[in-house]
């Protein structure tokens, strides 16, 4: 896979007349850049999702668990631009189901962001797998990120414009008071953030 991208990639240069044969800051870009989309950028593409640890809930814990801010990269899947930002978890565990590592919930962020996406179904994946895996009684996913096919392109918008969608899940998508509570949680963590 990586060496027809990189013979395609060079015929691209060549299209848009980009000197990648002689050229010396050129010459080994489509190379560079196929190894990069294959193995980095779009990764999640390729690999099986990561491992759930998962550790028995010998307390019965079923009040909410929040993390984040976790770090989000990914690429626009309509003009190849970045995104970047952050993703903030929320979810009620069962009393007698298990809980994950809280690692795992990273991990399974920048799984699904490493592919070329759009953040309205990003937010979607993410809960959804999390759904599947761990079968909480309720969960909530929020994504906030810069989406540089608007800073630079188009309107080239300031970088503090941001895109925010959050998806809910089992009783959070039902309890208004349950997506206050993950809400306050966000805003408590974003204040860091904006340090």
């Amino acid at each position: 896979m990586i060496r027809v991208a990189t013979e395609k990639l060079g015929e691209l240069f060549s299209v848009l007349q980009i000197d990648h044969l002689d050229d010396h800051n050129t010459r080994d870009t489509p190379g560079r850049v196929a190894r990069m989309l294959v193995e980095e950028t779009l990764r999640g593409r390729y690999d099986p999702p990561p491992r759930i640890t998962d550790f028995e809930n010998a307390q019965a814990f079923d009040q909410m668990i929040v993390t984040g801010p976790i770090e989000l990269r990914s690429t626009c899947a309509h003009h190849l631009m970045p995104i970047y930002g952050h993703a903030i978890v929320g979810a009620l565990p069962s009393a007698d189901g298990r809980i994950i590592g809280l690692s795992k919930y990273d991990r399974i962020v920048d799984y699904f962001a490493a592919r070329l996406q759009i953040q309205e179904e990003l937010v979607k994946q993410i809960g959804q797998h999390l759904v599947d895996v761990t079968a909480p009684r309720g969960l909530a996913v929020r994504i906030s990120a810069v989406h540089m096919c608007k800073t630079h392109r188009g309107v080239r918008a300031s970088h503090r414009s941001r895109m925010v969608n959050s998806a809910y899940y089992g009783e959070l998508a039902t309890d208004r008071a349950l997506q206050g509570q993950f809400l306050q949680e966000c805003a408590t963590l974003e204040r860091g953030v904006a340090r």
